[in-house]
């Protein structure tokens, strides 16, 4: 019987890694630190203890320049309202008065002053008869919102001679007109210094 002559086998080898070999180590980068002297911001507080005393005294001229500004528009806008509701647009007056001119029957006088875009006029039915009105021309007003400016009128006696003459009240100002002769004329300039001084004792 033939005898099998053993044949050796040899297997390739085979290199494992190591299982237990980790992944490399990084080296590491060595970081700069921030020089711990750089300075931050200042802050709101630490920059408000630093203003100027004028920096307030200036914000507080400011407020107070405001405030005033926002008051007189309120008082401006409520005087406005107050005339608009009792003289209306364009500014209107109205009164009776008995001062001698055509009031036989015992009615006296109605007369309107009304202020135009800035004109003063005065306008008198005498003894209440609208077919014979007549108008006096009073005085131009040439100031910012002339046109809201109210006139009224007052009657008294300013020469002496018993009969109620009519003053134009506007603005703080009196302009007088004479009455003579069943009407109301201007005053004469050698009038002017009696009535001035007659004004200034009993004004209206």
């Amino acid at each position: 019987m033939p005898v099998l002559e053993s044949t050796e086998f040899t297997t390739p080898h085979i290199r494992r890694s190591n299982a237990t070999t980790g992944p490399k180590t990084l080296s590491k980068t060595p970081i700069r630190k921030q020089n711990a002297t750089h300075r931050l911001p200042k802050t709101k507080s630490a920059m408000g203890r630093n203003a100027h005393p004028l920096l307030y005294l200036g914000i507080g001229m400011l407020g107070m320049l405001i405030l005033w500004i926002v008051l007189m528009g309120v008082v401006n806008w409520f005087n406005t309202t107050m005339d608009d509701i009792h003289y209306g647009r364009p500014r209107t007056f109205q009164t009776d008065q008995f001062v001698g001119h055509s009031e036989s029957g015992g009615v006296p006088s109605h007369f309107i002053a009304v202020n135009l875009y800035g004109r003063i006029e005065v306008i008198e039915f005498p003894g209440g008869d609208a077919t014979h009105a007549r108008i006096f021309l009073g005085p131009q007003l040439y100031i910012t919102g002339n046109d809201l400016i109210p006139a009224t009128l007052t009657f008294m006696d300013v020469n002496g001679d018993r009969k109620p003459d009519m003053i134009i009240n506007v603005q703080g100002s009196k302009i007088v007109f004479i009455n003579d002769q069943g009407t109301f004329r201007p005053l004469h300039a050698d009038e002017r210094p009696q009535v001035e001084q007659f004004l200034q004792q009993h004004g209206p």
